[in-house]
């Protein structure tokens, strides 16, 4: 039986503190992956400020194309920094805060 060797401070391994550094790292590289256009800054930007918006008012508000704008909408919702909740025809887009927050934990780390 070979002897277990005392876990480092914190009572984690280093494997798994290495894994979870791993997974920080990503979801971090993913929200900045998605924050990495000026457009979508604006977005996110005018989200935060208004509460919520169709895709129309962001158009209205933005010198883009609202194909252009609807692709930045698709890209920010898919790693989680908005939402986008349907009431039909529209789908009306908001600032997900949880996310803000996660990303800006997880920059400060840096």
């Amino acid at each position: 039986m070979t002897p277990k060797t005392p876990l480092p401070a914190g009572g984690r391994s280093r494997t798994s503190s290495r894994s979870a550094i791993a997974t920080r790292d990503a979801e971090l590289a993913t929200l900045a992956k998605a924050l990495g256009h000026p457009a979508r800054v604006a977005i996110v930007r005018l989200l935060a400020k208004s509460g919520e918006c169709v895709c129309g008012d962001i158009v209205s508000q933005l010198p883009l194309a609202q194909a252009t704008v609807s692709q930045h909408l698709k890209v920010l919702k898919q790693a989680g920094l908005i939402r986008g909740d349907i009431d039909p025809p529209r789908v009306c887009y908001c600032v997900n805060p949880e996310a803000i927050e996660r990303f800006r934990k997880l920059a400060e780390e840096l």
